[in-house]
């Protein structure tokens, strides 16, 4: 009897063990679920910093009472510039990039020469720019990390000059800009960038009570580096 029982306990245990083989046979190994890779985004405000060379071309064109304009070309002028920017950008779903950049810098890009010829031939006249800044709206479109955009918008430029009198003026210009860049996001809040910009400003006009004019012409040309940090 004892025999029995111990034989058909074994058959069980065998059975059990089959059985649990078989399951084990069955099961497929559970891949782990892959990890989401974290796409960079633009949107976000940002404040930074600049600097870089910058070009300004001078004029000088003098109008007697009833007689033809005379012009004086100053050459131009060039020097380092440097200064701070902040913005906000948002990127849509299709990857252009939309924003808007104000900048300011501080610069010292100025030349003063003897004119020759004309009306008031001789007399040493001078032109600087001793600050200016942009108001901008930016297109891109972003790949990653890199941003390729085109700009423009408003700018404005404070300008001091001599007239051939040695007479000195100041004054703020307004006027309009536009040009291109490229940024790169180095981490997710620290980004470069290069930037070119052409500012084009009206003249500034100078009356004389002998019925003369004197008018100003100066334009500024900008490349500039520059680092900002994205909120």
């Amino acid at each position: 009897m004892l025999k029995r029982a111990l034989l058909g306990a074994t058959a069980l245990a065998l059975l059990a063990g089959s059985a649990s083989a078989a399951d084990l046979a069955n099961r497929y190994p559970v891949k782990a679920a892959p990890i989401p890779v974290q796409v960079f985004s633009w949107t976000g405000f940002y404040v930074g910093g600049n600097v870089g060379w910058g070009w300004v071309s001078n004029s000088f064109d003098y109008t007697p009472f009833a007689l033809p304009t005379y012009s004086y070309n100053l050459g131009d002028s060039n020097g380092f510039f440097g200064g701070f920017q902040l913005g906000y950008n948002y990127q849509f779903a299709n990857n252009v990039v939309l924003g808007v950049e104000a900048d300011f810098d501080w610069a010292d890009l100025g030349t003063s020469n003897t004119i020759i010829g004309g009306p008031v031939g001789g007399a040493l006249v001078s032109q600087n720019v001793d600050y200016f800044g942009t108001i901008r709206a930016r297109a891109g479109y972003a790949m990653d990390r890199f941003l390729p955009y085109i700009t423009g918008g408003a700018a404005w430029a404070k300008t001091s000059y001599t007239d051939p009198f040695a007479v000195s003026y100041d004054n703020t210009k307004w006027g309009w800009t536009v040009g291109a860049g490229l940024e790169y996001a180095i981490t997710n809040n620290w980004t470069v960038k290069a930037e070119y910009l052409y500012l084009g400003f009206d003249d500034s006009k100078t009356n004389y009570v002998n019925g003369d004019q004197l008018s100003v012409g100066t334009d500024i040309q900008t490349t500039k580096i520059g680092v900002n940090y994205k909120f």
